[in-house]
């Protein structure tokens, strides 16, 4: 026992001015951030920081006391995010995101956007055509949850009213609007999630989803309401919409690794 407490002391006494020395820079980088640290301090930190990891590697060999293993994990872990780790703001962090990262994301899955918008587009103008030469097929569209009273059975002011209303008492306006994002919200987050399964289920997502937009877009066209109907959508097509579009290209790319 006083063999392994004098090698202990030993392996430390010769060690501990370099773990002492990074402890120091690590706890300014802590503190103060990375950017503190001098020129020769930064050249320093990597190599004091693998000196500690060869110090720890030892220790375990040599089965030193804990104490001093604990110390060696506890300052190499902290030393490794000094050395690594990306410090920056939350402000450039977004900057980035929203500036590079993600229109990178969008480019790099230029393709499966593309995919994603043709099914989608072809399954709104194939509701459009079929619930204008027959408005019966509308209901097998749209659920009649969201349809409410916009269905072919109602009349051209109620569809032009809940367009116009401002009547908030009775108007259901915002609640339309809210189960629509809700509804859009739902096929988007399925259209990612079930991208494993081969794609498939996000094609049948965007086609019918295409299928519900176009037998609304029928619906008021019919009644001379093409231009309101769009004025009104076009909040929702570059917001909820794209959202969509977007989900089911990333859910095709996963499709694609996993084929």
């Amino acid at each position: 026992m006083a063999r392994i407490r004098l090698k202990s002391y030993e392996f430390r006494r010769e060690r501990e001015r370099d773990w002492k020395k990074l402890e120091r820079l690590v706890d300014q980088s802590e503190r103060q951030g990375v950017d503190t640290l001098r020129g020769k301090e930064l050249l320093t930190l990597p190599r004091l920081y693998r000196g500690a990891l060869s110090s720890l590697n030892v220790a375990r060999a040599i089965s030193l006391d804990k104490n001093v293993l604990q110390y060696l994990e506890a300052l190499s872990q902290r030393a490794y995010f000094a050395v690594y780790g990306v410090r920056r703001h939350l402000r450039e962090v977004i900057a980035t995101f929203f500036a590079r990262t993600f229109p990178q994301a969008v480019r790099d899955f230029r393709w499966h956007l593309l995919v994603a918008t043709l099914v989608l587009a072809i399954g709104t103008f194939a509701g459009y055509q079929l619930t204008r030469h027959d408005p019966e097929r509308f209901y097998a569209f749209v659920s009649a949850g969201l349809a409410g009273d916009r269905n072919p059975e109602a009349t051209t002011e109620t569809l032009r009213d809940a367009l116009y209303s401002t009547d908030h008492e009775t108007d259901d306006l915002g609640g339309f609007a809210s189960m629509l994002f809700t509804h859009n919200a739902r096929v988007g987050m399925l259209c990612f999630a079930l991208g494993f399964v081969a794609g498939i289920p996000v094609f049948l997502l965007l086609l019918t989803n295409g299928l519900m937009l176009g037998a609304f877009w029928a619906l008021y066209a019919e009644r001379g309401l093409n231009f309101e109907f769009w004025a009104w959508l076009s909040p929702h097509g570059i917001t909820e919409l794209l959202a969509v579009v977007l989900c089911s290209a990333a859910g095709l790319a996963i499709a694609q690794g996993l084929v």
